[in-house]
């Protein structure tokens, strides 16, 4: 008899009674009720209870995670041994014949939905660890998630276009991982950071709307919501501008939430401009669905006695705070200690602040280290200043404005969620459009100037006025799609003028010898017919994570790194022998001796 299943393990149901069928699956437990075994067998469909006779002679030696396959007949359970908490329940597998498929030794780790183990652990035999239901589940929804999204790009009619993978170093923010030629000896590939060049080239060969689920390579230090390689799902447009970008992405994701979720997502996404979004929330992906948003206090601080404020004004710097409602959300109250309240410092101070001043406003002068400087008419400005009540508590930092808002606004992610006011629910998806972001950002410790998003990005006034003086004044057509306060993708309008492209070049300090080197062909490319073009790379890993309420992407990556970058099951990156070493013609010095 053949052992190939007839049907699954998350199949059979009352129905099913009396037919004859053929499971296959792991062993996910066993239990021995005097030579009568009941196992549960287990694929990733679900589980069924199967019942093995003192006439199998092989049930006594089944361990867990055994590869069985087992023909028998389906027979309903007793009714007080009906499980109701499994789908298939109701039934259980009476098996005629026994087939051993695989054996296992002991497991290092248990296949068990509540998984205790050290990640370290968990990475180092992910072959076990990817057999759990929950990382099972992750990975059938992202599959869903991402066929959907394909579909809705194609019913847009997209063309899904690959781009190479074994491409030209170019500088694009991060470092790029680096592939040594054998018959180019002394010549490296890069391995893409995105497809951003090709695709553009694809507008210039008339392919008006490209997309693409795309693998990209950064060596750069590793966050939670990072990997080394990653997926995005890449497009480009021809002969748009930004709405029509926005426009398309709100459908396209529309769709996919619809189709894979059957969830619905309100549209149109508000917009944003970067300015604002640092002003109110001190944050360019900024989460919109709680307030505590920041205030302007620098009038107040500048005609204050607070002599650290007056003369942070003065110089020219910020003071801003936030202020944390005394019921901060239906049915709660902030309560923090003079102790808790003076904790919250080491929050500002992470982010470069030198302190965090204090107030629990009152009209009579309310308390804290500025309540001296709050007497009468000042405690009754300030609350007004701050949209603060009674007993009302007033956070406040005074420095640069890119140091004051970025500190606030990681206190306010941190007191959102002390205070638990950002919805839990797990349907709850608040997108937005952060655009004109600046052109340019300077490096404090070089001074050099260098690209926000990418060198070919398109400027707001395509004449750039005073751009090669002041950089920092520049404002590009970049702009980010956010979502619950992460940052889903990066996008912009293109460079389609090579007289553009090669100015931002020169304010980037490439020389017309370094452009022709690194960008040659893509300028080469413009000077024959470009059209206005605009795009956005959008991360998958990020966002199917976030669509199931994780804050790691690791659960819906297959096989993730560590945060150092090492793939603990494989043990990469590993050392080579010397002889593919010399076939592509590198030789080993220093540190990376052994």
């Amino acid at each position: 008899m053949s052992w190939k299943r007839t049907h699954t393990c998350g199949e059979l149901r009352a129905s099913h009674v009396g037919q004859t069928v053929t499971l296959n699956g792991w062993v996910d437990a066993r239990r021995d009720h005097g030579g009568i075994y009941f196992v549960d067998l287990r694929d990733r469909y679900g589980l069924t209870q199967i019942v093995l006779g003192k006439e199998h002679k092989d049930a006594g030696r089944i361990g867990p995670e055994f590869v069985l396959s087992v023909t028998g007949e389906v027979a309903a359970r007793d009714a007080g041994n009906v499980n109701e908490k499994r789908e298939t329940g109701t039934i259980e597998l009476v098996v005629k014949e026994l087939r051993v498929l695989a054996e296992s030794p002991t497991p290092p780790i248990e296949v068990t939905d509540d998984l205790e183990a050290a990640v370290e652990t968990r990475l180092r035999y992910r072959f076990l660890d990817l057999r759990r239901t929950p990382l099972q589940r992750n990975l059938a929804h992202r599959s869903r998630f991402v066929n959907a999204m394909r579909r809705a790009f194609e019913r847009r009619e997209f063309l899904e276009i690959e781009t190479p993978i074994l491409t030209k170093a170019t500088p694009e923010g991060a470092r790029d991982y680096l592939v040594p030629s054998r018959v180019h000896a002394g010549k490296f590939y890069a391995l893409p950071q995105s497809p951003q060049i090709f695709k553009q080239i694809l507008m210039v060969s008339g392919y008006d709307r490209y997309f693409q689920v795309a693998r990209c390579f950064r060596d750069e230090d590793l966050r939670a919501d990072r990997q080394p390689e990653f997926t995005q799902l890449d497009m480009e447009m021809a002969f748009v501008e930004e709405e029509d970008v926005f426009e398309l992405w709100e459908g396209v994701l529309t769709d996919t939430f619809r189709d894979s979720m059957e969830i619905e997502v309100e549209t149109p996404f508000p917009r944003m401009k970067f300015s604002e979004a640092m002003a109110r929330f001190g944050s360019d992906k900024p989460d919109v669905r709680f307030g505590l948003e920041l205030v302007a206090a620098d009038a107040w601080a500048g005609e204050s006695d607070f002599q650290v404020f007056k003369k942070v004004v003065e110089s020219g710097g910020r003071v801003m705070g936030l202020v944390l409602p005394r019921e901060p959300a239906p049915g709660t109250t902030a309560e923090l200690s003079r102790k808790e309240v003076e904790k919250l410092a080491d929050v500002v101070s992470e982010y470069g602040a030198k302190g965090l001043a204090w107030w629990k406003a009152s009209r009579e002068g309310g308390s804290g280290p500025l309540s001296r400087f709050c007497e009468g008419e000042r405690a009754v400005a300030l609350m007004e200043v701050m949209g603060a009540g009674e007993g009302d508590l007033c956070l406040f930092v005074a420095d640069r404005e890119s140091v004051v808002q970025r500190a606030l606004g990681e206190l306010r992610l941190r007191l959102a969620k002390r205070f638990e006011l950002v919805p839990t629910d797990g349907r709850s998806f608040s997108f937005l459009w952060v655009t004109d972001y600046p052109m340019f950002e300077k490096d404090e410790a070089t001074g050099r100037w260098s690209s926000s998003h990418h060198p070919f990005t398109a400027p707001v006034d395509w004449d750039l006025p005073g751009a090669e003086e002041d950089p920092g004044s520049v404002v590009s057509r970049a702009y980010d799609l956010v979502m619950n306060g992460w940052e889903l993708g990066s996008g912009s309008v293109r460079i389609h003028r090579g007289d553009v492209q090669q100015r931002i070049f020169r304010i980037l300090g490439l020389s017309p010898e370094e452009q022709e080197s690194k960008f040659g062909f893509l300028l080469e490319a413009l000077a024959h017919g470009a059209p206005p073009h605009g795009g956005l790379g959008l991360g998958l890993d990020r966002l199917v994570a976030l669509t199931l309420g994780l804050d790691n992407i690791r659960d819906v990556v297959s096989f993730p790194k560590t945060a150092s970058a090492a793939d603990l099951m494989c043990n990469a990156p590993s050392t080579v022998a010397r002889e593919q070493l010399d076939e592509v013609h590198i030789r080993l010095t220093g540190e990376a001796v052994e």
